[in-house]
């Protein structure tokens, strides 16, 4: 039985968590774009430079310089802004969708971590090209940025060239859930540890890389294993426990996640899609 402070904590969560999770509603190709850029995907998170206290630069939303440390070196976002010389002015949609999913600019060159190509090639058709008409239709902002310095080379590709993806089912909700979670909000890649320099799918979503921590300059954290395990995962959090760190940002004990973790963004999912996230997670194989 919950104790009465736990009863009421569980409570304040519940209506809490009412805030955000709105329930899905018919959306042209530019507002799905608008809602996977700024909410699923959290593009910002990488693509938005950020002041001292780790807030958003304003009128330099997606205008790119944000720098992060990765395995493979020093990664800094690009300008994805349609600013013609120092973003994707020059780009036509075609060739949006191509870099998200196969990894390649229109000059040929290779686009490096912490881009997650390899979970954006299973970008349905659709969803590829409203994030390609919301980023078309944004103000253009003027702002170079440094490009990533790699320690390791680059790949000469992520595979053949992605095709026609199909949409998913929605009503499939663990195959919804695992597509918000792989392709578009990416949970896998930086909760699955790698081998070398590929994904370890065999303990997927078992955590344990290590990323800056945003909010504490200088500091590191280290992604949780979000599997169903009892003793290292999430098998003993209940379903408002996951999304009270997926949504707000903070564990069942109260503490709060780094802010590398895009909780920002993502409080704006609706709540068939966190419903759907968390229904996929449970279906993970726990690993310890």
């Amino acid at each position: 039985m919950f104790g009465i402070g736990r009863a009421a904590a569980a409570i304040g969560l519940c209506i809490a968590l009412a805030g955000f999770g709105h329930a899905a509603e018919p959306q042209t190709y530019r507002e799905r774009g608008a809602y996977l850029v700024e909410t699923l995907g959290a593009c910002g998170n990488c693509h938005t430079p950020r002041d001292a206290e780790n807030r958003p630069i304003e009128g330099l939303e997606l205008a790119g310089g944000r720098e992060i440390d990765v395995e493979a070196g020093h990664a800094v976002g690009p300008n994805i802004t349609p600013e013609r010389d120092t973003g994707i002015g020059g780009w036509s949609l075609w060739q949006i969708v191509h870099a998200l999913r196969n990894g390649k600019r229109p000059d040929g060159t290779i686009i490096g971590p912490p881009m997650p190509t390899l979970f954006y090639r299973g970008l349905s058709d659709r969803d590829a090209e409203a994030i390609a008409v919301y980023l078309k239709s944004l103000k253009p902002v003027r702002h170079a940025v440094l490009r990533s310095q790699y320690k390791v080379p680059l790949p000469p590709d992520y595979g053949p060239p992605v095709g026609h993806v199909a949409e998913p089912d929605r009503g499939d909700k663990i195959a919804y859930g695992a597509y918000l979670a792989g392709p578009v909000a990416h949970c896998l890649e930086c909760h699955t540890p790698r081998n070398g320099p590929l994904l370890d799918l065999n303990r997927l979503g078992a955590g344990g890389r290590e990323f800056p921590d945003f909010g504490n300059p200088g500091a590191v954290t280290i992604s949780r294993n979000i599997t169903p395990d009892p003793e290292m995962g999430l098998g003993k959090w209940s379903d408002a426990d996951i999304k009270g760190a997926i949504l707000l940002g903070h564990r069942p004990d109260g503490t709060r996640l780094a802010r590398t973790m895009p909780f920002d963004a993502y409080n704006g999912m609706t709540s068939d899609d966190v419903n759907a996230i968390v229904d996929y997670l449970r279906t993970l194989k726990p690993v310890k």
